[in-house]
């Protein structure tokens, strides 16, 4: 069971990001600073790291901490499934407190079913209106995580998603209005076709947006192509 930290500490760790970030011109840096301090302020956590836009618009892992979050999160980009993606297109936080029996994402829990890791964590990078990516803790054992480190963790990516915004901006400004739009694009039509998966089947949001990605992994095709082939009318099989 995962153990809420005290207030006053939850502050001076927010601060200390606040700080960290604000003082750092690259964007690399700043998550690898954002990351260490995550995976100090969590009990049980073997490594953390901040999922993002690279400069073509693909998803990447940044400022890991340790070869274990890159080997995962590297399996989550190959079957375009996993509670990282997940976070990041719902924009709402995801638990996994045992990675092995967790009925979602089958084809990422069997890719890292020889990998130290049972439990995962993660939150959306959101600024603004914006969601940038996601920040996610993993660790060894089963039940590490709990709601309280959901919270925890929203709490870090928060002022996090804010500050790499700043950071990333006066960096490669180009770059990031680019990132910007193609998330933004991808949101608004990720969020259409659920929609009208959701009123064509009669299932949750969750289950939409699963099988939306089940038939992106099964066609070698990307998330977006599959949504905007639902929303032309020309749905895969089996949707």
């Amino acid at each position: 069971m995962a153990q809420q930290l005290p207030l006053d500490e939850l502050s001076t760790i927010i601060a200390r990001i606040q700080g960290l970030l604000l003082t750092e011109e690259k964007v690399t840096t700043a998550v690898q600073l954002l990351a260490r301090a995550a995976k100090e302020s969590v009990p049980g956590t073997i490594g953390a790291g901040v999922s993002l836009l690279d400069a073509r618009g693909r998803r990447t892992s940044s400022g890991y901490t340790d070869g274990i979050v890159e080997k995962a999160d590297a399996a989550q980009y190959e079957y375009g499934e996993g509670p990282c993606l997940t976070a990041w297109a719902s924009e709402k936080p995801v638990l996994v407190q045992d990675v092995h029996t967790d009925p979602r994402w089958t084809g990422w829990r069997n890719a890292v079913r020889d990998l130290p890791v049972r439990a995962v964590v993660s939150a959306p990078l959101i600024a603004g209106k914006e969601a940038l990516g996601a920040l996610k803790l993993y660790a060894a054992t089963p039940a590490t995580y709990d709601d309280s480190s959901a919270r925890l963790l929203q709490l870090f990516a928060g002022p996090a998603a804010t500050l790499l915004s700043h950071v990333q901006a006066s960096e490669t400004p180009k770059r990031m209005t680019e990132g910007l739009q193609l998330t933004l694009n991808t949101r608004d039509t990720v969020n259409q076709a659920c929609g009208v998966l959701m009123e064509r089947l009669g299932v949750s949001r969750d289950a939409a947006l699963q099988q939306l990605l089940r038939q992106a992994r099964e066609r070698a095709n990307t998330l977006q192509q599959v949504c905007e082939s639902v929303l032309a009318g020309t749905p895969a099989s089996g949707i």
